[in-house]
């Protein structure tokens, strides 16, 4: 799974690592079970703070999506993933009735962005 921090985001670094962690896990791209990357692995691959990747982590064990053990380090356990999937399902319906409309996907964003 390839994890993409986008500078001047509103959410924080540690939020978008957790953000596309849950939504790898929702796809299947990481399965549970499967012990994720060392806080200091990750951070180095992402070039940031290893106490970011461990907000993350930490975040991700609060919802119920991995367990933390010292020595073990990030195992996914599975958590919120449906909840997510039904997101990400009605987002990619509510995407493809925005390309019917003729609405670019920045416009959605915008749009979507104003909501929040």
């Amino acid at each position: 799974m390839l994890i993409r921090l986008v500078e001047g985001s509103p959410a924080s670094f540690a939020e978008q690592i957790a953000s596309q962690i849950r939504q790898g896990v929702a796809r299947g791209e990481v399965a549970v079970g499967e012990k994720l990357p060392s806080a200091r692995e990750l951070a180095a691959s992402l070039n940031v703070n290893m106490h970011t990747v461990l907000r993350a982590y930490d975040s991700l064990r609060a919802a119920g999506v991995v367990e933390l053990g010292r020595g073990r380090g990030a195992v996914v356990v599975g958590g919120d993933a449906p909840g997510i999937r039904n997101v990400l399902d009605s987002a990619a319906a509510v995407v493809a009735q925005a390309a019917a409309a003729g609405i670019s996907v920045r416009e959605l964003s915008w749009l979507i962005k104003g909501m929040a």
